[in-house]
């Protein structure tokens, strides 16, 4: 399902900001005060010696300084993901209030992004924590940059995209030696059920609005990464900690194929699991990056395109090119925050009667967080291997 909203809803602007609070947009808070706004353990059972510790830098950064150097680069975009992949990653520090902010050079991004974007409110890039898994030093960042809502129009169906060159900007200060982009998406697969994970070393620009008209749409971008399976087993365990927040709604006729034998009922409890590109799904088979707000229903016909459709992930692939071998290995590993939408629903305008993109929105809303978690649980999988 595509949403071209009549009466001017931002969906994608919505999902982004869900759970947004005025600490989000503030400047990090240290010291002895602070320590009150930690975030809920998670109480996940990580293997010895391979659970995630938070690295305090041991000088307070400036928000104009350098990102500090790490093995992993970790890169997430919405509200609900960032806290999820700080309860996970960097447990015990409320990315909120704790997460060091980052706002190198942001003056002379601002040509790029439109008023009213999200980095403009936030008045910075993003935000960062490092930590460690084993012996890799890992950084987490979240992105006040989003492709779908940055963009200042550059001619009929061309756009500025500065979350490029920021992602060019990390690279060249942190150095990783892989990149996970990370968060939820939009389930495409009729086997992938909410809070399931895909992960696949491919993304592809699907853009019909501000990108329909650069050269980079329509384009597959494929990393050398290597999916690690060593840790797949114990991560999909985890997922099963939380599981139960994971249960479907016990009314409507929400989910795909609900209408037609085999369908998911109220009621249900889903049992996370993590799909690898290649095995569970078609080896190449692509996250899919839209310019607007999209999502899979059951006869839409996405899941012949990709493995889920989101906002942005294209984009690594786009750095990757420009930077040649001089750019890292990358990894995209997305959450199903919402399950195929039963394409036998009625659709709007006016908005008002859309039911497939109310239930699309409902489920992020609903289970956005604890479906990141998984995400999150899964990227540990990759950097603990």
């Amino acid at each position: 399902m595509s949403l071209d909203d009549p009466v001017g809803i931002d969906l994608a602007r919505r999902i982004y900001d869900y759970g947004l609070t005025a600490d989000d947009l503030g400047p990090r808070q240290h010291g002895i005060a602070a320590e009150v706004k930690s975030r809920a353990a998670l109480d996940l059972d990580w293997p010895d010696g391979l659970a995630p510790t938070p690295a305090e830098l041991p000088v307070e950064p400036g928000v104009g300084d350098p990102l500090p150097r790490a093995d992993v680069l970790v890169v997430t975009w919405t509200a609900a993901e960032v806290l999820a992949l700080a309860d996970t990653l960097t447990p015990g520090v409320n990315p909120r209030t704790r997460w060091y902010r980052y706002a190198r050079n942001f003056e002379s991004y601002l040509p790029e992004i439109r008023a009213g974007a999200p980095a403009r409110f936030a008045n910075r890039l993003g935000s960062y924590y490092p930590t460690t898994i084993g012996s890799k030093k890992v950084l987490c960042v979240k992105s006040e940059l989003h492709m779908n809502q940055d963009s200042v129009k550059t001619g009929a169906g061309t756009a500025t995209l500065p979350v490029a060159r920021f992602i060019e900007q990390m690279y060249a200060e942190v150095r990783p030696k892989l990149v996970i982009t990370v968060g939820t998406a939009g389930g495409t697969l009729a086997d992938a059920e909410l809070g399931d994970v895909m992960i696949t070393r491919a993304a592809k620009f699907k853009c019909t609005k501000e990108f329909r008209s650069e050269p980079f749409n329509g384009r597959t971008y494929t990393s050398t990464a290597r999916v690690r399976r060593e840790h797949i087993g114990t991560a999909v365990q985890l997922m099963k900690t939380h599981a139960a927040q994971l249960t479907e709604p016990d009314f409507g006729p929400p989910t795909e194929l609900y209408d037609m034998p085999g369908g998911v009922l109220p009621g249900h409890v889903n049992a996370p699991s993590i799909l690898v590109e290649g095995t569970h799904f078609a080896k190449g088979l692509p996250m899919l990056t839209t310019d607007f707000f999209e999502f899979g229903t059951s006869t839409n016909g996405l899941e012949l395109e990709g493995c889920g459709v989101e906002m942005g992930d294209a984009v690594f692939g786009l750095v990757a090119e420009r930077l040649g071998a001089a750019a890292p290995k990358w990894l995209v590993i997305r959450n199903a925050s919402d399950p195929r939408i039963n394409g036998h629903l009625p659709v709007g305008p006016p908005m008002a009667l859309d039911m497939q993109a109310h239930w699309a929105v409902w489920y992020y809303e609903a289970f956005g967080y604890w479906t990141s978690v998984n995400s999150a649980i899964a990227t540990w999988s990759q950097i603990a291997a």
